[in-house]
């Protein structure tokens, strides 16, 4: 059995590590720092990865434009499709521990992480007594053989088959694993290795891996476990990482450091701090000894997982053992310190590596820089950069000035990213577009248009061509001014340059003709893009919609939703609650329901919020049978309605004073384990209290706070029931308040007391008072003022005298202040 369920979950790729002979003695701190300067560092296959503004699920109602999402391949869909079931029925090995278990439960090998958030303990520091448990610490030999990524493997014939045939696991049959099992026979360690890299989900690596490792006459070689690791590493995939570490163990492969940090930078990834670091016990038990490399691996993951101090310790702990720290170790602390804001702890340590035996490197300084460039303490970098030439005796290259200007141009500091680059031209160094077009980019991004188009003049003089990159920053810039003209005459001298505009470029023109309410023209212009030789994507379509959306088109903007389907774009819950919501205020109700309900059977990601959304555009029309229905129907669609979708027809059924009703839709949610919030307080409160069932009410509220405790709900009972003028129920419920005596029980106290005075009964005022010093509750002594010469008005002297005692005795009152009042 390959796959023992119809559906998988895709893990996405974090920070990888190179698979290189210094993998852990480079953990991934370096490989985030080679991207961390600037997005423009790097160009893939689309020129436009890192442009302006992004328009992210949540934010597409923002009127930044954004080009940067996912090199604009559209909007992913949520889930996966269905994978059916393979039955590979092949033979095994017969020493195969393995062979034995149910199809269905070697899935189970590859479970993801439940995502438990462990606590933090103390007892962590008994994972690491392992580096204090023994001297004899060695350096670890190379004892196996890494794979590099080469490019032949990856397309030789046998793997793209392999690949291919791995592809075709929806309609899988004997026949194909026939096929399958004959090229697995074929296959060389490297092109075994090549085939796991290749796979875009990892869970179809492991299960190739597991898969062939149980067939007869194969037996996977040592460096195929290293690379199923390194693979595993890159991810979430815990269990299964730690498991081909014990089958390593049971097939007889040694196992070296690496292997072991493979597991941990697992673990690490999948947030579960403490059993990445009980591998250092796993190590131990298996008469691994330690060294450098796996113990900067265990010092990255404690930084990343925000565990300064006990990274600190590891450090410690190497030293006592005679692990000597090399500069990976010290940069991962850098790292640590300038992510809890103490950049100053991070150069004091550069300054101590030399008398500790190692001397920081460039990535050291840059690490800080960046840190720098973030919290704008940009005059400190320059400073830095002296530091680092004339203490730590690193001259400044091309790649340090590459990185400065980067990182100053991505945090909008434009004017010190040209005088970087001035001094690096100076000094016989050279700039390509990239560079250049971080600046234009930074100066765009800030409205600064004439000084990027200096920019720009400046590269042609210097013979380097802008690309469409550069030309598209200058174009949005124009459109976030509002000069879309302007950026029409950009577009075309893009064209009289011999550079094509791309989609990223006609979507950033797209957005500003939205912006200037001109959505129609941008529609125009969008049907003309296979004359114009481009395809709009997902974001094209998105911009397009709401900018049709804000302007109250809606009947476009829904078709442009179809039409956006229809080329195989969903739109996410976002998008569609923006537009539902739209169609809600106009009082196009059942307009925005027939969309919603489109939108779910096209396989868009409608959610909850969506359901929610609409449900309370029936209510606001006091349709609450549709409602009702509505929220039957969630069910049918498998959304269950979550604590605001109750909240919104409980106030809707209060509001027309169905509280029977209200009462079996609370008990409802609560009995499916959903906690009410703030909010479900409030409601629930305020139609009782305006119908006066507070016995009812008292009797709710014990049941909600079972599920979720509302420290101030009988204050907010009382000062409601105030509010309607029920003073003698409000009184009754005043001993449940003066339980805390806390300073929102004053509050509520003087509430009572304020509408008592008001409705003409000081007497009952007084009593309030009388009650809040029993608590040791202090009452506001200018309302017990007002109180007392209320009281002697009516001839109470008695009761007057005696809370203004009350006063004195506490000494929040003197004997003077009293015989004023009374005269």
């Amino acid at each position: 059995m390959f796959f023992g369920r119809s559906c998988y979950l895709r893990i996405g790729k974090a920070i990888a590590f190179e698979p290189t002979s210094h993998l852990f003695e480079h953990p991934l701190t370096c490989v985030e720092l080679a991207a961390f300067f600037s997005s423009f560092s790097s160009r893939s296959s689309d020129p436009s990865s890192d442009f302006d503004s992004k328009i992210k699920a949540r934010s597409v109602e923002s009127d930044d434009f954004d080009a940067t999402r996912n090199g604009y391949d559209g909007v992913g869909k949520l889930g996966a499709p269905d994978l059916g079931d393979w039955s590979f029925l092949g033979s095994t090995k017969n020493d195969c521990e393995d062979d034995q278990r149910s199809k269905f439960d070697i899935f189970d090998d590859i479970e993801e992480p439940d995502g438990e958030e462990e606590k933090d303990s103390d007892d962590d520091d008994d994972d690491l007594m392992v580096l204090g448990s023994s001297n004899r610490v060695h350096e670890q030999k190379e004892n196996f053989v890494r794979v590099e990524g080469d490019e032949d493997e990856f397309r030789h014939p046998l793997v793209r088959e392999v690949c291919r045939l791995l592809e075709l696991r929806s309609g899988w049959n004997p026949k194909l694993e026939g096929q399958l099992r004959n090229l697995l026979r074929s296959l060389k360690a490297r092109q075994v290795c090549a085939v796991l890299r290749s796979q875009a989900d990892e869970r179809v690596a492991l299960e190739f891996f597991y898969w062939a490792d149980r067939q007869w006459r194969y037996k996977h070689y040592p460096v195929v476990y290293y690379a199923m690791l390194d693979v595993l590493s890159k991810t979430k995939l815990c269990q299964g990482a730690k498991r081909v570490l014990r089958l390593m163990a049971r097939r007889g492969i040694e196992r070296s450091p690496e292997a072991f940090g493979y597991v941990m930078v697992s673990y690490s990834r999948a947030g579960k701090l403490r059993h990445a670091m009980r591998v250092l016990t796993l190590m131990q038990k298996a008469g691994v000894e330690l060294n450098v490399s796996i113990c900067n691996t265990a010092i990255h993951a404690l930084v990343m997982g925000n565990k300064l101090e006990k990274a600190l310790r590891v450090l410690e702990r190497m030293q006592l053992v005679g692990i000597a720290p090399n500069v990976v170790t010290y940069n991962c602390l850098i790292k640590g310190y300038c992510e809890v804001h103490r950049v100053e702890d991070a150069l004091e340590l550069i300054d101590e590596m030399p008398s500790r035996g190692c001397l920081p490197d460039k990535v050291s300084y840059y690490t800080v820089m960046g840190f720098l460039c973030k919290e704008k303490r940009v005059k400190e970098v320059r400073e830095l950069v002296e530091k680092m030439t004339n203490d730590g005796g690193l001259l400044p290259d091309q790649v340090t000035y590459n990185n400065l200007v980067h990182m100053l141009s991505k945090h909008g500091y434009g004017d010190e990213a040209v005088e970087f680059l001035r001094e690096a031209e100076d000094k016989g160094f050279r700039f390509d577009k990239v560079g250049y077009s971080a600046i234009v980019h930074s100066f765009c991004k800030d409205g600064r248009i004439d000084m990027a188009k200096e920019i720009v003049n400046e590269m042609f003089s210097k013979g380097c061509t802008p690309d469409v990159v550069t030309y598209t920053a200058v174009l949005n810039g124009y459109c976030r001014l509002g000069k879309v003209d302007q950026a029409k005459k950009m577009l075309q001298h893009m064209y009289k340059h011999g550079c094509k505009p791309n989609t990223v470029s006609y979507t950033a023109l797209l957005n500003g003709l939205c912006r200037s309410q001109n959505s129609l023209e941008a529609r125009e212009m969008m049907n003309m893009s296979e004359e114009e030789w481009w395809t709009p994507n997902a974001i094209t379509y998105s911009v397009l919609m709401h900018g049709l959306r804000r302007e109250g088109k809606l009947v476009e903007a829904c078709d442009m939703v179809r039409e956006m389907v229809n080329k195989g774009f969903l739109p996410n819950p976002v998008e569609i609650n923006l537009l539902i919501q739209s169609l809600c205020r106009e009082g196009k109700i059942n307009e925005a329901k027939r969309f919603m309900e489109e939108c779910l059977n096209k396989g868009c990601a409608v959610n909850v919020v969506n359901f929610t959304t609409v449900i309370h555009g029936y209510c606001q029309k006091d349709d609450l049978e549709t409602a009702l229905s509505l929220l039957d129907d969630m069910y049918l669609s498998n959304k269950h309605p979550d604590a605001m979708t109750y909240t919104t027809v409980i106030n809707a059924l209060g509001k027309k004073g169905r509280i029977q009703e209200a009462t079996k839709l609370m008990i409802e949610m609560l009995g499916k384990g959903l906690d009410p919030t703030p909010v479900t307080y409030r409601t629930v409160i305020h139609w009782y209290c305006q119908t006066g069932s507070v016995d009812d009410l008292v009797k709710l509220l014990e049941k909600m706070f079972l599920r979720q405790n509302c420290k101030t709900a009988y204050n907010q009972v009382i000062e409601k029931l105030c509010s309607f003028g029920k003073l003698e129920e409000a009184d009754k419920l005043l001993g449940k308040v003066l339980r805390t005596a806390a300073r929102v029980d004053a509050k509520t106290c003087h509430v009572l007391m304020d509408s008592y005075l008001r409705k003409g009964t000081p007497l009952s005022a007084y009593k309030v008072a009388c009650r809040m010093f029993n608590r040791n509750l202090i009452p506001d002594l200018k309302l017990c003022e007002k109180v007392t010469k209320r009281l002697m008005s009516e001839g109470n002297s008695k009761e007057a005298d005696n809370l203004m005692l009350r006063f004195v005795e506490r000494g929040c009152l003197s004997h003077q202040h009293q015989e004023h009042l009374q005269s």
